[in-house]
C-alpha cells in the first residue's frame, strides 16, 4: 500500500508539473536533434569474450549478464567522443542468498561507480552505486523522481545528461568480498559532431564522516570554478536519541566568508517540514527512514535542484550543520533542548555541473560500511525447552536475517514466554533493544529484564513479514547475569496467531560523552527504567 501511495503521489505531481511548467520541455522534442544515438549494453556478444560490453550481439544467446568477482572492475562503456550520456540503467541480484548466488552477492554500497571524462586520471563521477541512485546504507529502496528512478527497488535508472568531448569510460568496481551477480546494464548516449566550448561536465562525488567532526559543519562539496549545483543525497545514522535534523544548510557562493544561502533546518532543505518521513517525489524524497528518535536510526534523503540550480562563477561550498535535539544524559547541563551539536554518522553525494575540472579533493573510501555499535546476543541459540514456555521453538532462516531468527510457536497466550540470558562484564552506558520479526500470525508481548517490566506491550502483527527494532532501556548495568523475558499477553484482532520471532537481544553503544558526563551512573534502573527519546 505504501508503495502504491508513493507512485500515486509521484504521478499526480508529474501531471501537475506537466500542466504548469513542462510545455517547453515537450516542445523541445519537436525540434531537430543533432547527433546519432548509441548504446553500450551487457547483451550477449559473439566472439571469444561474449560478456564484454563491446562486440556484435549474439542473436542465439540470452546470457545478457555477467558476474564481477571480488576486487575486480567491470567496464560498462569506453567510447570516443564527442557525445552525451543520456540514460544509465542497471540491475543485479541483491545481497541475500539466491538460487543463482547461494552465498549471496555484493550489496550496492560495496559497488563503486566511476565515470572518467576525456581520459582524466580522476573520475568525474565516484560514488557507491546505491548512493548515486539515492539508495543508501546498502538498503534497496524505491525512488520515483525526475533524474533518478529505482523502480521496485531493483532497477537503477538515471537521466542526468553527461556531456564529454574526447572520451567517456564507465566502470563498476566490486569492493565486496562477494561477487556482483547477474549484472545487466544499458547506457544510452548520443554521438555528436562537436560539443560547445562552454559546455560543463557532470560531476558526482561521495564523501563520509563516521561520525561528523565537532566544531565543523559537514561539507558536501567544495570546489572552485564556474558551474551549477544540481543535487544532494544525504544519509544519516543517528548515534544519539531524538531528532538530528535541526541543523541548517549553509551554502557559500564564489568564495564568500559568510554563507549568503542559509536555511532553516535539514528537513526544510529537503522540502519537508516538521521532520522527515518516507516519500518519493520528482524533486525531493526520503527513500529510507526506519524509526524516529532512536539510537541507530537511519535516514536517507535526496534533493534535486533541477528548477532551482545553485549557480556559481568562482566556486561553491555546500555544508550542513549537525545540530539537533539530544537526551539529557548527553548534555553537560543535563537538559534536553533543540540546539545541541550532535555526533551522528553522515555520508553524502554531491551532484553538479562545472566547466573544466573541479578542485574538490574528497574521494570515496574503500570502507563505507557503518561501524558496528552492537553487542549481539543471537536468539537462535536458545531454542531448548528450558528457554521457552508451552509450544515449540526453532531456528528459522529468513532473508531478513543472514543468520536466521528464533521462531517460537505457542498455541495460545497461556504460559507462552521466551527467555534470553546474557552476561555483563563491565559497567558502562548501554541501550537495550530487541530485533523482532513482525508477521500476520504473530502475537503481543511484554518485555522484562530480571523481572523488571520494560516499556509497553509490543504488537508484532503485520500484514507482511518485516523486521523492527524495539528499544527498551538506557542504563548503566552492573556486571553480572541478566535474563530478558518476553511474555505473550494476547494478539492483535487481525493476527491469526501468537507466534514470536526474535533475531537478537542487543546492547548498543552510547556516545562517549554519556560516560564523560556520567549523569545516570548511580541511578538504579530497576526502580525507574529510563528510555530516552
Amino acid at each position: 500500500m505504501a508503495s502504491e501511495r508513493i507512485k500515486a503521489v509521484a504521478v499526480l505531481l508529474v501531471l501537475c508539473l506537466c500542466a504548469t511548467g513542462w510545455a517547453d520541455f515537450l516542445a523541445d522534442l519537436a525540434q531537430p536533434h543533432e547527433g546519432r544515438s548509441m548504446r553500450a549494453t551487457s547483451t550477449a556478444k559473439l566472439g571469444a569474450n561474449p560478456r564484454e560490453w563491446q562486440g556484435e550481439p549474439d542473436p542465439n544467446s540470452n546470457s545478457d549478464n555477467s558476474s564481477v568477482p571480488p576486487g575486480q572492475t567491470k567496464v560498462l562503456m569506453d567510447v570516443k567522443g564527442p557525445g552525451v550520456i543520456t540514460h544509465i540503467w542497471m540491475t543485479f541480484l541483491g545481497p541475500e542468498p539466491h538460487p543463482w548466488a547461494k552465498n549471496g552477492s555484493a550489496n550496492h554500497q560495496e559497488m563503486l561507480l566511476r565515470i572518467y571524462w576525456d581520459g582524466d586520471d580522476r573520475p568525474g563521477v565516484e560514488a557507491p552505486v546505491g548512493d548515486f541512485f539515492a539508495n543508501s546504507f546498502g538498503k534497496r529502496s524505491e525512488v520515483i523522481s525526475l533524474p533518478v528512478i529505482v523502480e521496485d527497488a531493483d532497477s537503477y535508472n538515471c537521466f542526468w545528461h553527461m556531456p564529454f568531448r574526447r572520451s567517456a569510460r564507465v566502470e563498476v568496481v566490486n569492493q565486496s568480498e562477494r561477487p556482483i551477480s547477474l549484472l545487466y546494464f544499458n547506457i544510452d548516449w548520443i554521438k555528436k559532431d562537436k560539443i560547445a566550448r562552454d559546455t560543463p561536465y557532470f560531476y558526482a562525488q561521495y564523501r563520509q564522516e563516521y561520525p561528523v567532526e565537532n566544531g565543523k559543519d559537514y561539507v558536501v562539496l567544495e570546489t572552485q570554478g564556474k558551474g551549477h549545483y544540481v543535487g544532494t543525497v544525504l544519509s544519516v545514522r543517528t548515534r544519539s536519541p531524538s531528532w538530528f535534523g535541526e541543523g541548517d544548510e549553509k551554502i557559500y557562493i564564489d568564495g564568500e566568508a559568510k554563507p549568503s544561502i542559509w536555511g532553516t533546518g535539514t528537513e526544510d532543505y529537503f522540502l519537508s517540514a516538521w521532520g522527515l518521513q518516507t516519500t518519493s517525489t520528482p524533486y525531493f524524497g526520503v527513500p529510507y527512514f526506519d524509526e524516529w528518535g532512536i539510537v541507530g536510526g537511519h535516514t536517507s534523503a535526496y534533493r534535486w535542484h533541477i528548477a532551482d540550480p545553485l549557480v556559481f562563477n568562482k566556486g561553491i561550498k555546500v555544508t550542513f550543520e549537525h545540530f539537533g535535539w539530544m537526551s539529557p544524559d548527553e548534555n553537560p547541563q543535563y537538559k534536553s533542548h533543540s540546539w545541541n551539536e550532535r555526533e551522528d554518522d553522515y555520508s553524502s553525494v554531491a551532484f553538479w555541473y562545472q566547466t573544466g575540472w573541479p578542485t574538490f579533493t574528497a574521494r570515496a573510501p574503500h570502507e563505507r560500511t557503518l561501524p558496528n555499535l552492537d553487542r549481539v546476543i543471537a536468539a537462535c541459540q536458545f531454542t531448548a525447552q528450558q528457554y521457552h514456555g508451552q509450544g515449540q521453538a526453532e531456528a528459522q532462516n529468513l532473508d531478513l536475517y543472514p543468520d536466521g531468527h528464533l521462531l517460537y510457536k505457542p498455541d495460545s497466550p497461556d504460559n507462552a514466554w521466551v527467555e534470553i540470558p546474557f552476561e555483563i562484564e563491565k559497567k558502562e552506558p548501554k541501550r537495550l533493544l530487541l530485533v523482532l520479526t513482525k508477521s500476520y500470525d504473530f502475537g503481543q508481548y511484554q518485555a522484562y529484564l530480571n523481572g523488571v517490566k520494560l516499556g509497553g506491550v509490543m504488537d508484532l502483527y503485520s500484514k507482511d513479514v518485516a523486521s523492527r527494532e524495539f528499544h527498551l532501556l538506557d542504563f548503566w548495568p552492573e556486571p553480572g547475569k541478566y535474563t530478558l523475558r518476553l511474555e505473550c499477553v494476547g494478539r492483535n484482532p487481525a493476527s491469526t496467531g501468537c507466534y514470536l520471532g526474535i533475531e537478537s537481544v542487543r546492547l548498543r553503544e552510547r556516545r562517549p560523552r554519556v560516560s564523560e558526563y556520567h549523569h545516570d551512573i548511580d541511578k538504579d534502573w530497576r526502580k525507574e527504567p529510563m528510555l530516552y527519546n
